[in-house]
């Protein structure tokens, strides 16, 4: 488990239960919409809203402390910052990170130093593929 009082204390937000809770939920999940962390996270908290978890959403993205996923359903947000792919299976939408080369990292980093390099592949899951 990651330390997520200190990555909160090193950026410009206060460190709260319920910002706490969202990053150790998408530690747990991976990838998470906000919907899914909302479903959770009011079992913790029961008077908290959807657009409580909006608003910290957007705020840990703004800080970089997680990182936006755009697909084609319904965004969802991670905490991992290592240079990698995603693979989104077409049927479940279950989202599975595919780490980079160091072929491949120097690749991007020498012809394209200063850039959000992002990977998307599409296809069908093994889980899927056995249904």
């Amino acid at each position: 488990m990651k330390n997520f009082k200190n990555l909160l204390e090193n950026s410009n937000l206060k460190t709260t239960p319920q910002r706490l809770a969202i990053l150790k939920e998408l530690d747990t999940k991976g990838h998470a919409s906000i919907e899914e962390i909302y479903e959770t996270i009011k079992e913790m908290f029961p008077s908290i809203s959807l657009a409580t978890i909006y608003k910290n959403i957007n705020a840990l993205k703004e800080e970089g402390i997680i990182s936006e996923i755009c697909l084609h359903q319904k965004p969802k947000f991670e905490i991992d910052k290592s240079p990698h792919a995603h693979f989104i299976c077409k049927k479940c939408g279950n989202v599975e990170d595919i780490p980079f080369n160091d072929i491949i990292k120097n690749d991007f980093n020498q012809k394209y130093p200063d850039s959000q390099k992002e990977l998307y592949i599409y296809g069908i899951c093994k889980k899927c593929k056995k249904v």
